[in-house]
């Protein structure tokens, strides 16, 4: 039997060394339609929304902006950054996997954007199913 490298635990992994290209990333002014727009034309089912500094403030789904946008109560006056709540979550670069899926796992997120010490998004993190 040889023993493990260090680094071959999946737990004590990095976020930064598992994480996804971050895509597209919009800004949180954004009105529904048009992020549902950038998403068709991206191919993608999220979008990293930033702040007007660049300063990752979380992330959105296809899903969720499909069904605020079918709601009876929607507007065309709602905003990324109305939407947000408790998807406003982000993980650091520097964070084990154990400690990001934990936090995925208990607020039941199946994704979370990867920021640097600045802020600014760097990736998403994605729990596999």
């Amino acid at each position: 039997m040889q023993p493990r490298p260090a680094g071959a635990d999946p737990g004590h992994r990095t976020v930064a060394e598992v994480m996804d290209a971050a895509g597209p990333q919009v800004c949180d002014d954004m009105s529904i339609e048009v992020a549902l727009s950038v998403m068709a034309a991206a191919r993608t089912g999220r979008l990293v929304v930033c702040d007007q500094d660049g300063q990752c403030t979380g992330l959105v789904t296809q899903a969720e902006l499909t069904a605020v946008r079918d709601s009876s109560a929607y507007t065309d006056r709602v905003r990324l950054r109305d939407l947000l709540g408790d998807h406003g979550s982000f993980t650091a670069s520097v964070a084990t996997t154990a400690e990001a899926e934990h936090v995925m796992r208990s607020r039941r997120l199946g994704a979370l954007p990867v920021v640097d010490g600045q802020g600014r998004a760097l990736g998403v993190l994605a729990l596999s199913r």
